[in-house]
């Protein structure tokens, strides 16, 4: 942790007798839990979905990437309803909204509908999630917060971990005969529980000055998404139309768009969706660009990997996610070194060499797929999880705070809102890009023969541009700070800043 005195002289601090703040701890740990787990569990059953559903190839696209879409353009938003209208109450109306978007899901009747309520569970994750930090500021004095952060970091591990797993047993148990149903509907009873027992435990809070909402803003981050990233998922399937190209191109216009209106909506009442005046840090706008590209480069890996060993190798749900645990407690461990003993010592060589070391793995797992094909077993692929985890846990751990060193504190929260946001653009980006690096070298109907060595051939060439990615985020990260560790004066305090909301937590009775 570090000091954040100057901030926290504004703000009266919460009390530390009253027992109710770690029950509203568990509540929204809980909420930050089931989001995490939703995005990796749905990974492991889209094989399942795509054969009892008959969904395309777009559209278990789109089962991913329309809720990163729907979370990416909302967490800002999200974070500045918090502050408008009390942390609790729209924490209170997004859990909501998630279990009623978790059933839609669950109770889906086709493919369109799974995708419908999957964007909505998205927008509803984006009401909830940034109000966790905030709320954790609000209700937790400044002493309480290193442990209370600690507890945060195991809960994101543990999420990474079992998400995979718990998919793979609901999917595999078939509960009911609900095939792969359960993985949405278990939400319905956490998602109960947390909104009674939130509304009773969770202290309200709100910024002093709140901003005002930038609706323009959000319309023209959302419509550039789509633009671009609606032509790359469909494009393959429909023979690369000339509008596909046309609105890519005009994806390009509206971002131009947004910047001209940011810019002028800052100078006109200081409330803008995005803090232009941070891109003039050297190390925020290197930052956010490695974080853009590492969610594009993991978008891309972690759909291929589940359809390369449930479709094209034909094994069960239940393998795929005990093979992916290497990788998942490899993050975990390499993830904590990272942060207490590597960084202080070497700074931003850490997270360079993580980048190698995840590019490597990347490269013996593209190797290994090669040389053993349709044989290849779950022992063979331990070795290039467990280095690509290693790497990844070098860089996930000290990114945030290496992004965030520089940038002056007044900032904090809307920076790491940003952070948050254009790392889930990019997962949507890359997801969207599955349909040229994976689905681009694979017939739309493959004969039942051809199905498994073209899946193989399209996880190995997806590998090669994985790598590539890895690649260009070394070379972005020297424009990141040597020592991000060591702050500044002035600048933002990575871990307590709130996600997304530019004021300190005030406390409302």
């Amino acid at each position: 942790m570090h000091s954040t005195d100057i901030a926290h002289a504004r703000t009266p601090e919460p009390a530390t007798g009253d027992r109710r703040r770690w029950f509203a701890l568990a509540i929204v740990m809980t909420a930050a839990f089931m989001d995490l787990v939703d995005v990796t569990i749905v990974n492991i059953a889209v094989p399942s979905i795509q054969r009892d559903e008959g969904a395309t190839f777009s559209q278990i696209q789109w089962i991913t990437a329309g809720y990163a879409l729907a979370f990416a353009a909302g967490l800002v938003t999200g974070g500045r309803l918090g502050d408008i209208h009390g942390r609790k109450r729209v924490f209170l109306v997004g859990i909501g909204g998630f279990t009623v978007a978790s059933a839609l899901c669950g109770l889906a009747v086709n493919p369109e509908m799974l995708v419908a309520s999957r964007i909505l569970q998205g927008a509803m994750a984006a009401l909830m999630v940034p109000q966790v930090l905030s709320i954790v500021h609000a209700t937790f004095p400044a002493h309480e917060r290193g442990k209370v952060f600690g507890l945060f970091g195991a809960i994101v591990g543990l999420g990474a971990v079992s998400g995979p797993l718990l998919g793979a047993l609901l999917t595999e148990g078939n509960l009911f005969g609900l095939e792969w149903r359960p993985i949405f509907l278990i939400n319905l009873p956490v998602g109960v529980a947390a909104l009674v027992l939130g509304s009773r435990f969770i202290t309200e809070s709100k910024a002093p000055r709140a901003l005002k909402l930038d609706l323009p803003g959000v319309a023209l981050v959302t419509l550039a998404l789509l633009m671009l990233l609606y032509p790359l998922t469909r494009g393959r399937e429909l023979g690369w139309p000339v509008w596909g190209y046309v609105s890519m191109a005009g994806a390009l216009v509206v971002f131009a768009a947004l910047v001209a209106y940011e810019r002028a909506k800052g100078a006109r009442d200081g409330s803008p969706l995005i803090e232009l005046s941070l891109f003039r840090v050297k190390s925020f706008a290197a930052g956010i660009a490695v974080q853009t590209v590492f969610g594009v480069g993991l978008g891309v890996f972690f759909l291929v990997w589940t359809l390369y060993m449930q479709i094209g190798l034909g094994w069960s749900a239940l393998r795929a996610g005990l093979t992916g645990v290497p990788f998942s407690v490899a993050v975990s461990v390499a993830a904590g070194m990272s942060v207490q003993q590597l960084v202080p010592r070497f700074g931003r060589k850490v997270l360079q060499a993580g980048a190698l070391v995840m590019a490597a793995g990347v490269l013996i797992y593209l190797a290994e797929a090669e040389r053993y094909g349709l044989g290849i077993t779950s022992w063979q692929m331990a070795l290039p999880l467990v280095v690509m985890g290693a790497g990844m846990g070098l860089i996930v751990a000290p990114l945030t705070d290496a992004v965030l060193s520089e940038v002056p504190r007044e900032h904090a929260g809307s920076a790491s809102g940003l952070i948050n946001t254009v790392q889930q653009m990019g997962h949507a980006l890359g997801l969207g890009l599955v349909s040229v690096v994976f689905f681009g070298v694979i017939d739309e109907r493959p004969a039942p023969a051809e199905v498994g060595p073209a899946f193989v051939d399209g996880f190995t060439h997806a590998l090669g541009w994985v790598a590539a990615v890895l690649g260009a985020i070394f070379l972005l990260m020297f424009a990141l700070p040597k020592r991000p560790a060591q702050h500044v004066e002035g600048a933002a305090d990575a871990e307590e800043a709130p996600v997304a909301g530019e004021k300190e937590p005030e406390l409302v009775p």
